[in-house]
């Protein structure tokens, strides 16, 4: 261990020209979420505060910092889609991150193509290899220590259908570096991928 470290309360501030957070919690997948409103507008937006918390059954969420319009969509309709951002989808995940007035749909934005759901009325991205149709399961208002309100809200939906394109299944196994996936790091516009030569293989205690 460095016997020289950097320490920092968040309460205070970091000191730093960019909040670590971010980068040392990272890199995160993205959640591009689409949704639709009450009357059928669609909405689509990433999220880099997004992962996976449960198996059976499947529960994945998403923190939105302030109230946005998936917020609102999501719990008027009680479901969204998540669609797996990769390489070749990141110029136009990033499109879909900018501010438009109220009803405008990202998707034209983009250039993306929405594809009706099976299980919800939201629409999948069709250039997405991936995508989770979800249902709503909660809505936290998420809280300081001391139970003080945050303007920052955890969503999270129980996948009731998965579309994954076959050619990242090998063998029946899903090929996570094939897919080429964006994952989100620290400062202003950092983003990685990941390549098969990175990984390596550990096998639990438990199943020696």
């Amino acid at each position: 261990m460095s016997a020289k470290r950097y320490y920092y309360e968040p309460a205070n501030g970091h000191g730093l020209p960019h909040d670590p957070l971010n980068a040392i919690v990272g890199p995160r997948p993205i959640g591009w979420i689409a949704s639709c409103n009450a009357q059928g507008q669609r909405n689509l937006a990433p999220y880099s505060f997004f992962n996976c918390f449960n198996y059976r059954p499947p529960i994945i969420g998403f923190a939105s910092s302030g109230w946005k319009d998936s917020v609102q969509n999501i719990l008027d309709t009680k479901e969204f889609v998540w669609n797996l951002t990769t390489r070749e989808l990141a110029e136009q995940m990033n499109e879909t991150s900018a501010t438009l007035p109220h009803g405008e749909d990202e998707f034209a934005r983009a250039g993306l193509t929405p594809v009706p759901g099976r299980k919800v009325k939201a629409s999948l991205v069709a250039e997405s290899p991936v995508n989770f149709e979800c249902r709503l399961s909660q809505c936290i208002q998420l809280t300081t220590a001391d139970g003080a309100e945050i303007d920052t809200w955890l969503v999270l939906g129980e996948v009731v259908a998965v579309h994954i394109d076959e050619t990242l299944l090998i063998d029946g196994i899903y090929q996570t570096a094939l897919a080429k996936p964006v994952l989100r790091a620290g400062g202003p516009s950092a983003y990685y991928t990941i390549e098969e030569s990175h990984r390596f293989d550990l096998i639990r205690p438990d199943a020696r």
